[in-house]
């Protein structure tokens, strides 16, 4: 059976059960109410790369999260990893491989009504290739 830090799972629910047991192992920490409050308000992506065999989980806090409170966050998650009584992602109780991500990017959207203009197409490379491909464009590499 799966286990996310250490409560049984189906693969279909890692991303929700990863974002309630991460609150629920940090209550037992001090202060902890703010990262709880951080975490419930992130949006948790799960991803598995079949290759590797690795686990991924994406945390993307709120738009409106400081880089401090961010920080914060990781420094919390690095003390739950630490701890050697609970494990991220188990199967039949044996370690599996597995990475936690805090990212704030915006993934452009290739499709719908929101869609980045050009990035479907490749329009948006061509500034850097073009700067790639002038004559005369010295190599400051060989100075």
């Amino acid at each position: 059976m799966w286990k996310i830090l250490g409560k049984e799972s189906l693969y279909v629910e890692f991303g929700y059960v990863f974002q309630e047991r991460l609150m629920e192992v940090a209550s037992e920490l001090e202060n902890s109410e703010k990262f709880v409050d951080i975490v419930k308000n992130s949006e948790i992506q799960y991803l598995f790369n079949g290759s590797t065999e690795t686990h991924a989980f994406n945390i993307f806090p709120d738009k409106e999260t400081s880089v401090e409170d961010i920080q914060y966050m990781a420094d919390i998650i690095l003390e739950i990893a630490k701890r050697e009584d609970i494990v991220f992602v188990s199967l039949d109780d044996k370690y599996q491989k597995c990475i936690v991500n805090v990212r704030t990017d915006e993934e452009p959207e290739l499709i719908g009504a929101n869609r980045t203009e050009g990035y479907g197409s490749g329009k948006i490379f061509y500034p850097i290739l073009n700067s790639l491909c002038q004559p005369g464009r010295q190599n400051s590499g060989f100075e």
